[in-house]
Order: C-alpha cells, then sequence, then structure tokens
C-alpha cells in the first residue's frame, strides 16, 4: 500500500469519526453520565499532551531539580491561580524555562 494510500485513508477514517458525532450529537441522547464524562475530555488530552513532555529531559525521563522543563511548568501553574490570561501564563512559562536553561548552563 502507498504512503499517500494510507494516509488518505486515516484522514477519511478521522473525518468520518468526527462528522459521526457531529451528526449524531443532535440526533441521539446520550445518557447523563456521558455528558458529564465528556467535560473531562479536555482536561485529560491536553495533560496527555504536556505531563510526558514536562517531565522529560533531553529524550529520558527526568524528575529532578535539573529539569528546566519543571521549573518552568510550576511557574506557569503558579501564574494560572492567580491570573486569567492565557497570554501571561505562556509568557511567564516561557521565561522561567529560558531563564532556568541559562541558571543551570543548559544554552
Amino acid at each position: 500500500m502507498s504512503v499517500w494510500l494510507t494516509i488518505g485513508l486515516a484522514g477519511l477514517l478521522t473525518f468520518l469519526t468526527r462528522l459521526s458525532f457531529i451528526y449524531l450529537l443532535g440526533r441521539v441522547r446520550m445518557p447523563d453520565w456521558f455528558m458529564a464524562a465528556l467535560r473531562y475530555v479536555p482536561v485529560a488530552v491536553l495533560s496527555a499532551i504536556i505531563v510526558p513532555e514536562t517531565v522529560t529531559w533531553r529524550g529520558a525521563p527526568d524528575l529532578s531539580w535539573r529539569n528546566p522543563q519543571i521549573w518552568a511548568a510550576l511557574a506557569a501553574i503558579l501564574v494560572a491561580l492567580r491570573v486569567k490570561s492565557v497570554l501571561l501564563i505562556i509568557g511567564a512559562g516561557m521565561a522561567v524555562l529560558l531563564l532556568a536553561q541559562w541558571l543551570l548552563g543548559l544554552v
């Protein structure tokens, strides 16, 4: 099977999966427990993306104080607890990441 056929089939399958939820949402009554569980999907997806990237440094798990990504994540969490501006949270995380890398001699 060619690469383009594989990419096309994967794209079609992804499209049909998303379309099924959009199409069925107004036509089928979902159970209340299912609708309540859907509220946690964005948090779970973001956590699944962010946490492995935060605790990994240079391709290996690193939970030590020498991992600048952990410092940046902690700073972003602390800023997020005080303000609701996504730009400020991202900016604080990036600033602390650069500062931590510089202080640890990693850049």
